[in-house]
């Protein structure tokens, strides 16, 4: 193992061989590295802490630090974190909450770029993408193949579908819908099918042509949310129910 002689690893952490801790980084007790890990510089890793294998970690970052709730007392709570993940400059992700759950989770093959939040008990899938300052608040979901781009926050208790877009300086405060384009201009709007976004992930002609006429139903025809749900049921594509289900689940209601 490839430890740097100003940095701190706490008894009770564990640390693999293989790992590579640079200068002035900080390593709690509670913290569980996996293997091949990269620890760049000053580097901070709090808290009940599980780490999977090969995550790089940029200057700067503080991982399962306290989260940032009047609430919290210093219960013990986790930040789980999977593998193949870059987190660059500033990152920082606060671990879960009694009231959240109890776990801030990320899985593998993400990048969050510099000064992103994470905030407790947000709970982000695999092969996400983060610009920079993207913020997640409290409880936020986001699913795999979603992308926040730089300057964007999303709010309490919101979900971010799967392979959806969300432009940068967008403030989320419903619902992204699945496969969905959204960006801000006065107020949130879905432009339709991140159909480059879904191209370079992929999906095939068909795929593509279904989630169109499904994305026609929500966002041109004249039908209501409830109406178009209808719709959608009827429509054939495994992709068009995830679209449907999502709606149903829906507890801030979508961006239309």
């Amino acid at each position: 193992m490839s430890v740097h002689p100003s940095s701190v690893i706490a008894p009770g952490a564990q640390v693999p061989q293989s790992c590579t801790i640079g200068p002035f980084c900080t390593i709690g007790p509670e913290v569980v590295l996996g293997d091949e890990c990269k620890l760049i510089s000053h580097v901070v890793l709090d808290g009940r802490t599980r780490i999977g294998a090969r995550n790089v970690f940029y200057p700067f970052c503080s991982i399962g630090v306290a989260p940032q709730d009047l609430k919290y007392k210093d219960e013990t709570t986790e930040t789980v974190i999977g593998d193949d993940n870059t987190i660059r400059e500033s990152v920082t992700i606060s671990r879960g909450t009694i009231g959240g759950g109890g776990v801030t989770q990320i899985g593998s093959n993400c990048l969050l770029m510099t000064l992103v939040h994470i905030g407790h008990d947000s709970h982000v899938g695999n092969h996400c993408i983060f610009g920079n300052a993207a913020t997640l608040a409290g409880h936020v979901t986001i699913e795999d193949y979603a992308t926040v781009n730089a300057l964007s926050a999303v709010h309490q208790l919101c979900t971010v579908g799967q392979y959806a877009y969300v432009g940068g300086g967008t403030m989320v405060t419903q619902d992204v819908l699945p496969f969905a384009l959204i960006s801000a201009k006065r107020e949130n709007k879905a432009f339709g099918m991140n159909k480059v976004g879904l191209a370079r992930r992929g999906f095939t002609p068909e795929r593509l042509e279904r989630l169109q006429k499904a994305f026609r139903v929500l966002l041109v025809s004249k039908l209501n949310t409830t109406q178009a749900l209808e719709k959608l049921r009827g429509m054939e594509g495994e992709d068009v129910a995830v679209l449907a289900g999502f709606i149903e689940r829906s507890q801030r209601g979508v961006i239309k």
